[in-house]
């Protein structure tokens, strides 16, 4: 999901380091505004943890820190075949993943899983067909019983038009053989919302007739913007509502119920730039007005203050109090 900083798997949309976007397809309209994602307690703020690095915290100590009840835990990738395991080498089940994640449950929460990021070997391209990747996504889903599913397309991934195509086709098998489970697709943006490659995608999830319930983005590592970076998340997610509606044939309302946004705490990876928690205030009420899919970020890990030496991958690189951020997002119930 994010830049690299040391030893990173994720990173976000490098914009200018893309080609010219794949052909894209005409608007298609929804035969009926479809309505956002079902409520569910806790699910629409469920920020990422990376349990593989950056000394993670025990996801239960976080949530009697902050009340936060979903997480959403990174990253799935392939085994270097169409397979799927944690940073594509821990097993699905009877490893240190499974064990957190009953952990979670156990103290009344539940997770998101989320398949890609920026590095590695991505499922959307080892897996030759849509009903592969759909089958690879199933194993992951089947492993947890997931009531949500998070695919976070990245890099050659997602500058890949085939693999855009397989993406969306996967996800729509997989909303038919799992009936009521909440799916998000989450991409890089521009602070005026998705480059053409990003819009491409989306109309042809329209096109295909993907029931997506949350069109995400990331609003940072803007290489450039003006205003506080609360505002220009704002501009970027009214890019993405107009992106949604345009290719759904949405009314306003449900274009909102049917977005997200997922920011980045504290120092991006991009110099200059800082996401505070002044601006996260401003997301929260911008989600709050507009009943958005989704408020994440990136990450739990990077919740609290750097002491010296510390990985930027395990602190915000900001004065805050433990958690801060966190507190911030629980507060957004959809």
């Amino acid at each position: 999901m994010r830049k690299t900083i040391g030893v990173r798997l994720t990173a976000p949309l490098l914009v200018a380091a893309l080609g010219p976007a794949a052909l894209l397809l005409a608007p298609v309209a929804s035969a009926a505004a479809a309505p956002g994602v079902a409520a569910v307690p806790g699910m629409a703020a469920a920020p990422y943890e990376y349990l593989g690095w950056g000394s993670p915290q025990k996801p239960t100590d976080v949530m009697k820190a902050t009340g936060v009840k979903w997480f959403t835990l990174a990253f799935i990738l392939s085994d270097g075949g169409c397979n799927p395991k944690w940073d594509g080498s821990r097993p699905l089940t009877g490893g240190s993943d499974e064990a957190a994640i009953k952990s979670i449950r156990a103290a009344g929460g539940d997770v998101v899983v989320s398949v890609g990021g920026w590095s590695g070997n991505k499922l959307g391209e080892k897996c030759s067909s849509a009903s592969a990747l759909a089958g690879a996504y199933q194993k992951v889903i089947d492993a947890y019983k997931l009531k949500a599913f998070d695919v976070d397309i990245e890099n050659t991934e997602f500058g890949n038009a085939t693999v855009r195509q397989r993406v969306v086709e996967a996800l729509k098998i997989v909303k038919s053989k799992n009936p009521g489970i909440v799916t998000y697709i989450t991409l890089g943006t521009t602070p005026t919302g998705p480059d053409a490659t990003g819009k491409d995608l989306i109309k042809r999830g329209a096109a295909a007739g993907l029931a997506n319930d949350g069109w995400v983005v990331m609003p940072f590592d803007f290489g450039g913007h003006t205003g506080t970076m609360g505002q220009a998340s704002v501009g970027a997610l009214e890019g993405l509502k107009a992106a949604v509606k345009s290719a759904y044939g949405y009314s306003d309302d449900a274009a909102y119920r049917h977005i997200g946004v997922s920011s980045m705490n504290g120092k991006t990876d991009e110099a200059g730039e800082t996401v505070s928690t002044a601006d996260f205030r401003t997301i929260l009420g911008y989600a709050q007005q507009h009943h958005l899919a989704r408020f994440s970020f990136w990450s739990v890990n990077r919740d609290r203050s750097c002491g010296s030496g510390t990985d930027a991958d395990a602190c915000s690189g900001v004065a805050q109090s433990p958690y801060e951020f966190t507190k911030i997002v629980v507060q957004y119930q959809g």
